[in-house]
């Protein structure tokens, strides 16, 4: 049972290497596939903007009453602000934006792909010599890696906005103070760090999109299930990485 779980595992990574060679093999014809990335990135960015909005107003309403709530009669009011902005620039943003983006498109991804792959369209280019890696593969792949970073900053931008709400009109904290609590001891590694966690969850919602996309097998079933684990894969990746990534930039 052992040697079968790691079997597969190592086949299951090995199947994921590929994907994402396939893809970054073709990142040399970006100029022959522009229409196709812009494409991706109006469907993942206009597909997912509306949940990010949504989410990053009332966790930033939630960081600023916490934070407010928590502090409240042992430190200035200066650093709630501060620490409103720090915990969205560092980890709320882009981990939020990411799992809200790896149910969003990952999801969509695996399933448009996994109907390809059981009706046989996939099968169908690599016969007509079309390359999967340059039409299927890499756009998505880059698309991600491109699109999770700008909505991080619209869901960090609306979070600490979401948290002045909280701040000035329900907890009668100064305008003033909020906003020189977010400036105050600013580190650009706090905003750089978290970009950094965005790209690489961009290309974990890609790339786990295509693979399990590629892989699907089954009729309607399979293609359910590829899109289940696609999700599943993406989220527990995003947040191994997460932490990963911390310890290497912070």
């Amino acid at each position: 049972m052992i040697a079968g779980a790691i079997k597969s595992f190592l086949v299951y990574i090995g199947g994921v290497i590929v994907v994402l060679a396939d893809g970054f093999k073709n990142f040399h014809k970006i100029p022959k596939s522009y229409k196709l990335i812009l494409n991706q990135m109006l469907t993942m960015g206009i597909s997912s903007l509306p949940i990010v909005i949504v989410v990053s107003i009332f966790a930033g309403m939630v960081t600023g009453f916490q934070a407010a709530f928590q502090t409240k009669g042992f430190v200035p009011e200066l650093y709630v602000g501060m620490g409103v902005a720090k915990a969205v620039m560092i980890e709320l943003g882009p981990m939020l934006t990411g799992l809200i983006v790896a149910g969003r498109v990952s999801s969509s991804i695996a399933a448009e792909l996994g109907t390809m792959r059981v009706t046989e369209q996939i099968d169908a280019f690599e016969i007509m010599g079309i390359d999967p890696g340059r039409f299927l593969i890499m756009p998505r792949i880059l698309s991600g890696i491109i699109i999770l970073p700008v909505l991080t900053i619209i869901a960090e931008v609306i979070m600490i906005l979401g948290g002045l709400l909280v701040s000035v009109w329900g907890l009668d904290m100064s305008f003033y103070i909020y906003l020189r609590g977010v400036r105050t001891n600013f580190i650009p590694i706090t905003l750089w760090g978290g970009l950094i966690k965005s790209v690489v969850f961009g290309l974990i919602v890609g790339l786990m999109g295509c693979y399990h996309g590629f892989h699907a097998k089954g009729g309607a079933e399979g293609v359910g299930k590829a899109t289940t684990r696609a999700v599943v894969s993406s989220m527990v990746l995003i947040l191994v990485f997460d932490y990963l990534i911390a310890r290497l930039v912070f």
